[in-house]
């Protein structure tokens, strides 16, 4: 069974013409370097070296392996050179559509770092509480909380994300005798506006307050934080939204606990595109790393970030 490593140390011999030069560039000892150049010749059945008082010299097999290897070499550097080009010239405009929440709370962080590395890219966060159309070029790629079932599009499942019952410190001192689902039915309850729940996998409190019409509420994620900040009532919490706000709270932790998914949706004809599959690939990997910081980050310091 060939060894690769072997091949860089024949490679580092032929090009000093000794084992002690080599090894030193190695930083293995020369005999080491002398039994894997034996291994080596042995695996390939072909002697590589002529060992003369001067130094070890390539025979034509030698020659034509050192040869072969640099053609490589060469290829790799190319293609390096080629990814590293590619990625560099990433430039104009780039619109995202995403839910509310994801648009305060992840995304900001995410694009600065892409825009950090890639100057010339302008990136656009298209925030509104509805399905983007992708068709249409409303977005150039879009994130949802539940992908289409039907047009040309290639979804691929981001992360997973989690939703608590929360409410502020001070508000929590005023009332603290929540222990059930039960006990919600006296407080302030905050939410989405129901008729405005564009998708049913946003209709949260149903699962928690069913039959209830929320007595505060807004079609944004980041306008219902504001008041749950406010201290005037409880609702449901994004963990990553959590994270934010030190002094607002999960309650009824071993109790309610909501999980839904990120989902990344993009049209079947950009995938040819190396730019845009370019990009995708930092939001994902972006997304998916703020997602569980922050959740980590609320799970282990109460929401103190």
């Amino acid at each position: 069974m060939l060894n690769w490593d072997d091949y860089r140390i024949f490679i580092d011999v032929a090009r000093s013409g000794s084992l002690s030069a080599a090894s030193i560039s190695l930083k293995i000892d020369a005999a080491t370097v002398g039994r894997r150049i034996t291994r080596l010749e042995n695996a390939l059945n072909s002697k590589l070296f002529n060992k003369l008082p001067r130094g070890y010299q390539l025979t034509q097999a030698g020659n034509d392996l050192k040869e072969h290897i640099e053609n490589i070499e060469r290829t790799e550097k190319i293609a390096r050179g080629s990814l590293q080009k590619a990625s560099e010239s990433i430039s104009g405009n780039f619109r995202i559509g995403a839910p509310d929440g994801l648009s305060n709370f992840v995304l900001p962080s995410v694009i600065s770092n892409i825009q950090n590395k890639h100057p010339n890219l302008n990136i656009q966060i298209l925030s509104l509480p509805r399905v983007f159309n992708l068709s249409r070029r409303e977005a150039d790629l879009a994130i949802m909380v539940t992908p289409p079932k039907k047009g040309r599009f290639v979804t691929k499942k981001i992360v997973n994300y989690n939703l608590h019952l929360a409410a502020k410190k001070t508000y929590l001192e005023k009332f603290p005798n929540i222990k059930s689902k039960t006990d919600l039915k006296n407080h302030n309850i905050i939410g989405y506006i129901p008729d405005l729940i564009f998708d049913p996998t946003l209709d949260y409190l149903s699962e928690v307050t069913p039959n209830r019409t929320p007595n505060l509420s807004s079609n944004s994620v980041a306008v219902q934080m504001q008041m749950l900040n406010l201290g005037i009532g409880i609702g449901l919490a994004h963990d990553f939204a959590l994270a934010h706000y030190p002094d607002i709270i999960p309650i009824l932790k071993n109790k309610i606990n909501q999980e839904r998914g990120f989902y990344m949706v993009r049209d079947r004809d950009d995938l040819s595109s190396e730019q845009s599959n370019h990009i995708a690939s930092l939001l994902d990997n972006g997304i998916k790393k703020e997602v569980r910081r922050l959740q980590l980050h609320s799970k282990n310091n109460s929401g103190k970030i």
